[in-house]
C-alpha cells in the first residue's frame, strides 16, 4: 500500500486549467462564458477539445472553430467532460508497459465501457447533453489498474492468471496481494487530481454501485453494467472471466431496459469504439 501511495503522490498533477474546469463544473451557476474563459487560457487543451468536437465521433455538420460554438452545438456539460477526460488521459502513461496490461487492450476495454454506458444512458432517457458523462465515466473507470501494473507488473500479471483460471475475482486477488483493489487505487487517483464527485464515485465503486447514494448512483450503475457487457463482448482485456449472458440480461432488466436491444449491438459497438479512439489519439499525441 505504501508503494502505491508513494507512486500516486509522484504522479504529475493535472494542468491548472483542467483543475479549474473540474472545480467550476461542480458549480451549478457555471455559465458557458465561465468555461470559455478558463479553457481559452490553455491553447493546447483548447486545440484538443476542438479536435474531438470536429471528429467523426460527433459527426457534426461543418467545422466548429471556437469553444463557444462547441458549447452551443454540444452543450456545456459535454465540453466540460471533453476537457477533463483529455487532461486525465494525457497523464496516464501505458507506454512501454509490461505485466498484465497492454496499451491496446486496456483502452479498447475502457472505450467499450464508455460507449456502452453512454448508449444505456440514452435508453434510460438521459438527455443528450448529459450522456457524455457516462462515456467519460466508462473511459476512466479502470485507472487504478494502471498504477497497480506500474508498481507491481509481475505480481499483477500473476493475479490476472489466477483470475483467468477461474479461481478468484480480480478485485479479490488484488486485495489479497496488494492490500487494495483497483477501485481503491482509483479513489486515490481521483482524490489526487480532485476529480468531481461523480467521477470519484465511478472510479471507486464501479464494481459496487450500491455503495453510492444520491444522483451519482445512476452513472456508477450504468458504468458497472457497461463493464459487464464489454467483458461479455470480449472487448479488450478487463482481467476477469466472461460473465454469463443471463446475469447480464437480469442486470439490464433491473435498470428498466429491454435486454433484447443488445442482441445485434456488437457490430455497432465496434464502429463506435473505432470512432471513439480519437479520445486516446488526441490526448496522447496532442
Amino acid at each position: 500500500m505504501n508503494v502505491i501511495q508513494a507512486y500516486i503522490s509522484r504522479m504529475p498533477s493535472l494542468s491548472t486549467t483542467a483543475m479549474k474546469v473540474s472545480e467550476i463544473c461542480n458549480n451549478p451557476r457555471t455559465s458557458p462564458s465561465d468555461l470559455n474563459r478558463v479553457v481559452s487560457l490553455d491553447p493546447v487543451l483548447t486545440g484538443r477539445v476542438l479536435k474531438l468536437v470536429n471528429s467523426a465521433y460527433y459527426g457534426l455538420p461543418g467545422q466548429v472553430a471556437s469553444l463557444t460554438r462547441a458549447m452551443i452545438m454540444l452543450g456545456l456539460n459535454t465540453v466540460v467532460n471533453l476537457a477533463i477526460s483529455t487532461a486525465v488521459v494525457e497523464k496516464v502513461s501505458l507506454k512501454n508497459s509490461s505485466g498484465a496490461l497492454s496499451v491496446d487492450d486496456f483502452w479498447t476495454h475502457s472505450l467499450c465501457v464508455g460507449v456502452v454506458a453512454k448508449f444505456l444512458s440514452g435508453l434510460k432517457g438521459i438527455p443528450i447533453a448529459g450522456q457524455e458523462e457516462f462515456f467519460v465515466g466508462g473511459l476512466l473507470h479502470d485507472l487504478g489498474k494502471v498504477v497497480l501494473n506500474k508498481c507491481f507488473s509481475e505480481e499483477y500479471r500473476q493475479a490476472f492468471e489466477v483470475v483467468k483460471a477461474g479461481q478468484e475475482l480480480l478485485t479479490e486477488a488484488e486485495s489479497e496481494v496488494f492490500g487494495v483493489d483497483h477501485s481503491g487505487v482509483g479513489l486515490m487517483i481521483a482524490e489526487k487530481w480532485q476529480l468531481g464527485a461523480s467521477l470519484r464515485d465511478t472510479l471507486a465503486c464501479h464494481h459496487n454501485p450500491e455503495r453510492v447514494e444520491g444522483p451519482g448512483r445512476n452513472l456508477v450503475s450504468l458504468v458497472c453494467l457497461g463493464d459487464m457487457i464489454a467483458n461479455w463482448l470480449q472487448m479488450g482485456s478487463p482481467g476477469y472471466a466472461r460473465p454469463d449472458e443471463s446475469a447480464i440480461s437480469s442486470s439490464i432488466e433491473k435498470e428498466g431496459i429491454d435486454p433484447t436491444v443488445l442482441s445485434d449491438y456488437k457490430g455497432k459497438v465496434l464502429g463506435e469504439i473505432e470512432k471513439a479512439r480519437v479520445f486516446i489519439q488526441v490526448s496522447t499525441k496532442g
